[in-house]
């Protein structure tokens, strides 16, 4: 027997689990600026030359955050 799930209880457990894209985009943040710094100090020649691609790499491991919080946003009110 199937037992009745109230609507607003399901959009809350939605939007909780949406939100562990927060944790992917930090460890993401975390292991780009850390392989920069490391990459940086063995070769401080070439780390102006990596310092698109760490602002590249930051705005994806955000952009993954972003869209969690947008999905949980709109699971909650709509």
């Amino acid at each position: 027997m199937a037992v009745p799930v109230d609507i607003t209880a399901a959009k809350q457990i939605g939007a909780g689990l949406a939100t562990i894209a927060f944790v992917g985009s930090g460890i993401g943040i975390g292991v780009v600026f850390g392989n920069y710094i490391s990459g940086a100090l063995r070769n401080p020649g070439a780390a102006s030359s990596q310092f698109t691609n760490l602002y590249i790499g930051y705005a994806l491991c955000e952009l993954q955050g972003l869209f969690g919080l947008l999905i949980a946003l709109i699971l909650l009110f709509t």
